[in-house]
């Protein structure tokens, strides 16, 4: 199958109800709400075929579609968002060897490129399931952070492992050279076929441990591609970090 063949769509799974931050998708950021940041970035890459946002609250749709966005309703009862993904790519009728692109609705400050970084290993390679982006940490804080996850890779650029503790350890601290460390970041790029593979398979061991998804594809056998971006996002959690993304974007 030609590279032209298949489509790439982005999907932005939103959900209002979050323990840290009620109401995030709609939080307004510069005038404008947050999910609307997030699909207007996406509608730059011309990669993409389609840009929907996959929601179960009528609020978001509501705000979606004011401002010419397009929208998917899914069930209310999805564990994750990944979940979310799947269903929405089953009402869309993405064709199985078609690639989907998690875009998550809390990042407005994506660059567009790391959309293409992350689906073109899929679009070169029609063997591979998945792949996501990694970043080179170069703020100390986040080596120990848990909330920002490490991961470890082999020569071809496949995922070994991810966690939320420092991978590697250090077993020599006084060693002048220091690990690279690198950090996970939430795209991801799915075969349509492998996506509903992946969220049919039990909950994995690593991954009840850890509370990382991924890692359910590592134990059952799957490859993860991860590809180096140099671009970093931030992931919009609270109301701190909307402010700080405001500040941001009225410094550009």
């Amino acid at each position: 199958m030609h590279t032209s063949d298949i489509k790439v769509v982005a999907v932005i799974p939103a959900r209002y109800h979050s323990n840290r931050f009620e109401g995030k998708p709609l939080a307004l950021i510069n005038g404008k709400p947050m999910i609307q940041h997030v699909v207007e970035r996406a509608m730059e890459v011309d990669l993409l075929s389609m840009v929907v946002v996959a929601t179960d609250d009528q609020r978001i749709a509501e705000v979606v579609e004011g401002f010419g966005g397009k929208v998917v309703m899914t069930r209310s009862d999805h564990a994750s968002g990944t979940d979310r993904l799947a269903e929405a790519a089953e009402l869309l009728g993405i064709a199985e060897h078609d690639v989907v692109v998690n875009i998550q609705g809390d990042q407005p400050l994506f660059p567009p490129e790391v959309v293409a970084q992350v689906a073109s290993p899929l679009l070169d390679d029609p063997a591979l399931h998945m792949a996501t982006l990694i970043y080179k940490i170069i703020r100390p804080e986040e080596i120990d952070d848990p909330n920002h996850v490490k991961t470890v890779f082999d020569c071809h650029s496949n995922a070994l492992y991810f966690s939320r503790s420092p991978i590697p350890f250090q077993r020599n601290p006084e060693e002048p050279v220091k690990p690279t460390y690198y950090k996970h970041l939430g795209f991801y790029a799915y075969r349509k076929g492998f996506l509903l593979t992946f969220v049919g398979l039990p909950e994995g061991e690593w991954e009840r441990f850890e509370k990382l998804e991924q890692l359910r594809a590592l134990e059952y056998g799957y490859t993860i591609r991860v590809i180096e971006t140099k671009h970093d996002s931030i992931e919009v959690d609270t109301i701190k970090d909307a402010q700080r993304v405001e500040e941001i974007l009225q410094q550009r």
